[in-house]
């Protein structure tokens, strides 16, 4: 029976996955499987015309490439982007003697703020650069009736099909695997005749210094490049500053009298012209329908990493539409994802933020999905960025601080400088504690030693060596840092500091220790462990409401609406404080939370609805999480499901109305929902643990957990009936055991398999099975 089922198994995954399935239909095959081998449940975005704003235009992207596309000016408008275009002169004004953690000490303790604002604070404010810098643009002519155009984004082939009132067709993607993307136009072969837009980099500025609407491009003092064609290729080469440029590339030809296709990329550096243009004819030679067998091949295996399904439409829509932007937006050998990644403004203007690598929240926010998700392959391109640019952290660290070890600047352009900002987080003592959360989660979910040894291990050591050096005994004995502070609260007055640890602080110092102790322990390395320890104990308790809350600092308690939950990090992402620990905890969590609630959302952002909807699937509320998760999704995205900070409903979920666009509120929005449905943080593993009880239909396939186990699982009528845990490398498993009368299958080497104190375990060798069925 056993090894029948698992023959099926795989028919069902060869024979089905071509199909196109109705819920209905789905719903029995997952009856029959226990998995989603299926279609997408939700596969396509459609428009009845095209998107007239840039942030809502039909996003695609291969990590590097990147295009929006939609309507500018009646012209159908391919936006074109890449991930390294960057002006990264230095931060006007920034490195000066000053330029030091007790000069900021100083300031603070006499006083006298105002001049660490104007050195450290304002330049980011009034300088252009440096700054991410967008691309070109490509337009076309509308063609027949443009009442009649239908803009389709299928993600699950990361195609856009634009349809026109005259039958004529636009189809359009980044390719995957290549440097370069594609279209394909049906339709009468004249109408085909691409204009490539430069930006607007020389003329008069109209406006100067806003970060977050945008700066004005023309303050950067480019001279403006030049447009060149020559037959049916056009070229664009813009220089930028400090001898960086890049250029715009397109080529096209005519398949037939009714079908043409073209091809596009954009190179930084010099380059040669004549061998890029040489490359891209040879590739355009060979057909679009050429290149998208592979370019769809690489998207089904990244599909086919995980699947959900979940009875609420809104919410499983959301979260294929990030999984789809998470594949677009980061692939190794690329930059990592910045504040808009490949997507950047498309107005004439410098993105909101500069689109920088912001430290604080942003970057690990939008790697939070990864690891349930089962995208470990994508997530490292954080890590490669973060290791790459490893030695301009140690000297940032020796320059500011003044001592040794490794702490990353909050705010940095590409190659990991710092461009300042409110210092309190864009030059804060604890970012590399924060990305070291990353580190451990990647060895956490993927067991990989050689990671752990080579990379994960040596960050968190000079981390923690950072931290033993730049922290002070206080009159208790307790570790502090000199002056501490919590990212954006009381913005960057001098009352954002404070003399004892807030929360914030406090937390990561405490998980940078405990986390270096834990790899020290695997790799053996007995010293580390007894050092890391002990420095880990030297930090005192959270600070406390007389009601257990956890407060911002022992002199600031929760009372003020705030976007960012710098206080609950202990909770959540660092798991210090878990719901498992029992009633202590219990308190601490479920009041800090109620007291969340109470406050209010006045100050929130979308990406805080996203955090609390994970804050919420930790202390299991399923209704909660769902909720904020439903608010996020209908009040905090464009149609095409971008964030865009404010609340665009009007309907009280948030005070800020605006509509910058950045991406971390999206991919929390993922994790969040993977929090609901599957939780290993505790040290075993949890199936639907914060699921709403209406929820009566759930499944998700190859969800990933900590200790390197995919899990599959079904919920048919309100009972959980199916579960499947495989082991992607050897090692021990804990499973909380769901109600029910359960029998267990095993495949593969499984040994010690037993039940006791409500948990499964058993030891598991790489490709073992455990399949389990209730009422079996």
């Amino acid at each position: 029976m056993q090894i029948a089922f698992l023959k099926i198994g795989r028919l069902l995954e060869t024979d089905l996955t071509t199909m196109i399935l109705r819920p209905f239909v789905l719903l029995c095959l997952l009856c029959l499987s226990g998995l989603l081998h299926a279609q997408l449940p939700f596969s396509k975005l459609v428009f009845d015309s095209l998107p007239t704003r840039w942030d809502e235009g039909l996003p695609l992207g291969n990590g590097m490439q990147g295009a929006l596309v939609w309507n500018k000016g009646g012209k159908l408008r391919l936006a074109l982007d890449r991930a390294d275009l960057w002006d990264q002169r230095p931060m006007k004004g920034l490195h000066r003697p000053e330029f030091s953690y007790k000069w900021v000490q100083q300031q603070v303790a006499k006083k006298d703020y105002k001049l660490v604002q104007e050195y450290f604070d304002h330049p980011y404010d009034r300088e252009p650069a440096p700054t991410k810098i967008p691309g070109a643009a490509l337009e076309l002519p509308l063609p027949g009736n443009t009442n009649g155009v239908k803009a389709i984004l299928d993600i699950q082939h990361a195609e856009s099909i634009i349809t026109f009132g005259n039958n004529s067709t636009l189809k359009i993607l980044a390719h995957a695997k290549a440097d370069f993307g594609l279209l394909r136009y049906d339709g009468p072969s004249n109408e085909f005749v691409p204009i490539l837009m430069a930006p607007q980099y020389a003329g008069k500025a109209t406006t100067g210094g806003d970060v977050v609407g945008g700066d004005d491009l023309t303050r950067l003092g480019y001279t403006q490049g030049s447009v060149q064609q020559n037959g049916n290729t056009v070229t664009y080469y813009q220089q930028g500053w400090g001898g960086f440029g890049y250029r715009v590339t397109i080529c096209w030809r005519k398949i037939s009298a009714t079908a043409t296709e073209a091809i596009w990329r954009i190179t930084s550096g010099t380059g040669n012209i004549a061998v890029d243009t040489a490359y891209l004819q040879t590739q355009l030679r060979l057909g679009y329908a050429y290149h998208r067998k592979t370019h769809v091949a690489w998207w089904a295996s990244f599909w086919a990493q995980s699947k959900i399904q979940v009875p609420d439409s809104l919410l499983q829509r959301q979260w294929y539409l990030e999984q789809y932007k998470f594949g677009s937006a980061s692939h190794r050998g690329a930059p990592p994802i910045s504040l808009q990644a490949v997507w950047t403004a498309d107005n004439g203007r410098i993105p909101p933020w500069k689109g920088d690598y912001h430290h604080d929240l942003n970057t690990q926010l939008s790697y939070w999905p990864a690891y349930s998700a089962n995208h470990l392959e994508e997530a490292l391109s954080y890590l490669d960025h973060l290791d790459a640019n490893k030695e301009n952290y140690r000297r940032y660290t020796r320059q500011y601080f003044g001592v040794s070890g490794l702490n990353a600047p909050g705010v940095t352009t590409l190659d990991g400088t710092e461009m300042g900002g409110w210092i309190q987080y864009a030059l804060s003592p604890t970012v590399s504690c924060w990305l070291a959360h990353h580190y451990y989660l990647q060895w956490r979910y993927s067991m990989n030693r050689t990671f752990l040894e080579q990379r994960a291990y040596p960050w968190l050591k000079e981390t923690a060596e950072f931290v033993e050096n730049i922290t002070v005994l206080d009159s208790a004995g307790r570790r502090k840092l000199p002056i501490s502070s919590s990212p954006e609260i009381n913005d960057n007055s001098l009352n954002a500091w404070f003399s004892t640890n807030t929360n914030y602080d406090l937390a990561l110092m405490k998980f940078a220790c405990k986390a270096a102790a834990e790899m020290a322990g695997v790799l053996r390395l007995k010293s580390d462990v007894q050092r890391w320890t002990a420095l880990g104990n030297s930090f005192g308790d959270f600070a406390l409401s007389a009601n257990h809350e956890l407060m911002f600092a022992r002199s600031l308690p929760y009372t003020q609406s705030h976007r960012h939950f710098s206080h609950l990090m202990a909770i959540h992402p660092l798991g210090l404080l878990h719901w498992e620990h029992g009633d202590k905890a219990q308190r601490i969590i479920s009041q800090s939370l109620r007291l969340l609630d109470s406050v209010g959302p006045s100050q929130w952002v979308g990406y805080s609805y996203a955090w609390q909807a994970n804050l919420k699937a930790r202390v299991k509320d399923g209704e909660g999480a769902a909720r904020a998760l439903q608010i996020f999704a209908k009040a905090f995205c464009s149609p095409n499901s971008f964030h865009l900070n404010g609340d665009q409903t009007n309907e009280g979920y948030s005070s800020f109305r605006y509509r910058p666009f950045t991406l971390e509120g999206n991919f929390a929005f993922a994790a969040g929902l993977q929090e609901m449905l599957l939780q290993s943080y505790a040290g075993y593993i949890e199936v639907m643990p914060a699921v709403p009880q209406q929820w009566q239909e759930i499944a998700f396939d190859k969800l990933r957990t900590e200790g390197a186990f995919l899990v599959s699982a079904r919920k048919s009528t309100g009972t959980l009936a199916y579960l499947r845990v495989e082991a992607t490398v050897d090692g021990p498993v804990a499973l909380k055991m769901p109600p029910g009368q359960w029998k267990s299958e095993t495949t593969g080497t499984v040994s010690g398999l037993r039940e006791e104190n409500g948990m499964l375990r058993a030891d598991m060798k790489v490709g073992a099975m455990i399949t389990m069925r209730v009422g079996q």
